[in-house]
């Protein structure tokens, strides 16, 4: 099976990010009713492969190859319907199996954004735990920026609540475009055949 066919039975592209560098392309894949808890890790160019498939057990917002280690930051999370906004930080090893759950708390938080500043430190945007009494919760955000000498032996579970109360700001949800996921998952594993002329 081809790596553009084994994304297709993932499901559909909404959120891609590619990693040049290490020829790597991370895309969350949505089920038929929107929500995307599926993730595939790629191996890009003429020998385009899926090398993991990874299922979340919440909505993936964000995705953020690390700039030097084999990990990749996946961010979790969405409003429960009634009350919470749950989530989680998840950090995939690129080459090898590992996955980790960072929040201690078993409901975490909705990660709506994850980016790395640097080697040590990854910035978040964080809804707030509920909306109870609170009708700004859906359009702000705690920023929070969390700093580890080592991301790759941080262990999971270990990143307390009180490690996730930065300053709230306004912060609309950010749209992704499925059709910007489509086109680079496209570009990056179904490359265009060169044929040399005679």
């Amino acid at each position: 099976m081809t790596a553009i066919h084994e994304l297709a039975a993932l499901g559909e592209p909404v959120l891609a990010v590619a990693d040049p560098a290490r020829r790597l392309l991370a895309v969350a894949c949505a089920d038929k009713y929107g929500k995307a808890l599926r993730l595939g890790l790629f191996e890009t160019g003429e020998r385009a492969r899926l090398l993991r498939r990874i299922k979340c057990e919440h909505h993936i917002n964000a995705l953020a190859f690390h700039p030097s280690s084999p990990l990749l930051a996946v961010g979790l999370g969405e409003y429960d319907g009634g009350y919470f906004f749950e989530g989680q930080l998840l950090l995939v090893g690129l080459y090898n199996n590992t996955r980790r759950s960072m929040f201690a708390h078993s409901w975490g938080r909705q990660v709506i954004t994850a980016e790395w500043l640097d080697d040590t430190r990854l910035r978040m945007h964080l809804a707030p735990h509920d909306d109870d009494n609170d009708d700004d919760a859906h359009h702000e955000a705690h920023v929070v920026v969390l700093d580890r000498p080592d991301w790759t032996s941080a262990l999971g579970r270990t990143i307390p609540d009180k490690h996730l109360q930065g300053p709230r700001i306004p912060f609309p949800r950010p749209v992704h475009d499925p059709s910007d996921a489509r086109q680079l998952a496209t570009r990056l594993l179904d490359p265009p055949v060169h044929r040399h002329n005679r």
